[in-house]
């Protein structure tokens, strides 16, 4: 007797709109993301909305989107600031150099697993 084993995580109970919801809503934050390379506040609102619909992820593949999004902006953050601390020794143009692409890099592998159903691993 063979056992088929689904390749997803446990969906926690979501019913297929709550999971769509938590889609769309993990789809908007990475754009907020993005958008913060234009106007920095909109990382600042994608990150308000994963600490509120954080628990409503737990159990579901888009758990690790919001873990991936919240370390982002923090680590994004952290550097930073280092980055701009650190502009007075000129060090600091090339640590927000990186910290931009770095940040480039996790948007985008964030959005496309998105796209393809898949957790960021790892978180």
């Amino acid at each position: 007797m063979t056992d088929i084993v689904s390749s997803e995580p446990a969906a926690a109970g979501k019913t297929a709109e709550e999971l769509a919801g938590l889609k769309n809503i993990a789809m908007v934050v990475y754009a907020l993301q993005a958008l913060s390379f234009l106007w920095g506040v909109t990382a600042i609102i994608g990150i308000v909305i994963n600490y509120v619909k954080r628990e409503d992820a737990r159990g579901t593949l888009y758990e690790s989107h919001f873990d991936w999004q919240i370390r982002s902006f923090w680590w994004g953050l952290l550097w930073s600031v280092v980055g701009v601390i650190l502009i007075f020794v000129l060090v600091g143009f090339f640590v927000l150099f990186a910290t931009w692409v770095w940040m480039i890099y996790r948007v985008v592998k964030g959005w496309l697993k998105l796209n393809e159903g898949k957790p960021v691993m790892p978180a």
